[in-house]
């Protein structure tokens, strides 16, 4: 009986972590193989950030919803809904002609995008010892970044080979296997809420969070788009590209792994996050140091915001799941995701947008530093309200006490 729990918890694990790879993926595959798309495509070069914006503009919309469509019909059939609709994007993606072809295909992708944070940390509340939670979500999360190594180690040969849209169509294999077998991770029985179309309002330490995360959307997302591109631009050749991207995604796994129950054990995670945009903004830095004879910013800066940048969204995560004072964990994920999301629509137009200018990439870089700036200041915003909080809900518990006495 042990050893039969052992094997339903590691699958539970393989499962959510491919929950949140799978549909990631696409982002990840457009920063690797951007210097390909775009000669075939025939595109201009800032035209990648529209791909980008296809795919997570119609996420970060549906997420507005998403959390209490999973609380109606259930993790079950909502990981079903997750893995097919990524089955359809990748099937799409494969046969559709044309720029537009692609923008649909990735369109299609948002709707797994949209379900993969609430079904998975509905999930873990259903199913999850609490004791194993937070590392279950730093796990879970690290998935986004397993998605960023095949990407960067396995995607340039194949494209190379077979063509880009061949090598993404190859996803469909693992896809099909767990729109079969990944729902039956879920309880099988499930007594629904009610669905309720009228969007959430978060409250206000949802709100600052989510703010957060929309500055570590818009930076993440720009970097990841554009630095394939910017390093091709220094003569950097494409299986190095992909090494950039993979060793980026290598570092997340590590940071999410390890700093998400770092973060658990804290009084109050926003210091943390403060910590790591910080730092965040230093690899920016260094990446725009990179010139056609010097590459080592390059790795320093792909390695140096895998460690931190990448981190915070699965800190968020688990501050919401374990905070009570954030919201109940499907729709209050929903709602983070509309940060998150919001930021990786709006951040590779913008950049593309700056880079396309007279400064090219050297304001554009500059740009993202003071977008991670300030989300520092809305961290620390959001420890100062934490703080308040605690302080009030102490004095409240002490004035009860009294009047019992």
């Amino acid at each position: 009986m042990t050893e039969h729990n052992a094997l339903q918890g590691w699958w539970l694990r393989v499962v959510l972590t491919a929950a949140m790879a799978l549909p990631m993926l696409i982002f990840y595959a457009v920063g690797t193989l951007g210097p390909l798309i775009v000669a075939d495509l025939g595109v201009p070069t800032h035209w990648l950030g529209w791909l980008i914006t296809s795919a997570f503009g119609f996420a970060a919309l549906l997420s507005l919803w998403a959390g209490p469509l999973v609380n109606w019909v259930g993790t079950r059939r909502a990981m079903a809904m997750l893995f097919w609709s990524t089955v359809g994007a990748y099937g799409l993606l494969a046969s559709l002609p044309g720029f537009v072809g692609v923008v649909l295909a990735l369109a299609a992708c948002g709707i797994a995008q949209a379900l993969a944070n609430p079904v998975t940390n509905l999930l873990i509340a259903e199913r999850v010892e609490p004791r194993h939670k937070a590392a279950v979500v730093g796990l879970k999360q690290s998935g986004v970044q397993v998605s960023a190594l095949f990407a960067g180690l396995l995607l340039p040969t194949l494209a190379v080979t077979f063509g880009w849209r061949m090598a993404l169509a190859s996803l469909l294999i693992p896809a099909l296997v767990l729109a079969f077998l990944g729902p039956r991770v879920a309880p099988r029985e499930h007594k629904g809420k009610p669905l309720s179309l009228a969007v959430a309002r978060p409250n206000g330490r949802l709100a600052l969070l989510m703010s957060v995360q929309l500055c570590v959307g818009i930076v993440l997302s720009s970097f990841v788009t554009f630095l394939g591109v910017f390093a091709a631009g220094q003569g950097m050749p494409a299986a190095l590209i992909g090494g950039l991207i993979a060793g980026f995604g290598v570092m997340g796994i590590v940071a999410r792994i390890f700093l998400t129950p770092l973060g658990a054990r804290m009084a109050d995670e926003s210091w943390l996050l403060l910590v790591l945009l910080l730092l965040s903004s230093v690899a920016l830095w260094l990446t725009s140091l990179a010139a056609p004879g010097s590459h080592w910013p390059l790795w320093a800066g792909a390695l140096g915001m895998g460690l931190t940048a990448v981190a915070t969204n699965a800190i968020a995560m688990s501050m919401v799941l374990r905070d009570p004072g954030f919201g109940s964990p499907a729709p209050a994920a929903g709602l983070l995701s509309v940060g998150f999301f919001g930021g990786f629509a709006l951040g590779p137009p913008l950049f593309g947008l700056v880079q396309n200018g007279p400064r090219g990439f050297a304001y554009a870089w500059l740009a993202l530093i003071g977008v991670l700036l300030v989300g520092c200041l809305l961290s620390l915003l959001l420890s100062r309200v934490r703080l308040r909080h605690k302080s009030t809900a102490g004095v409240a518990v002490e004035s009860s006490l009294r009047v019992v006495k």
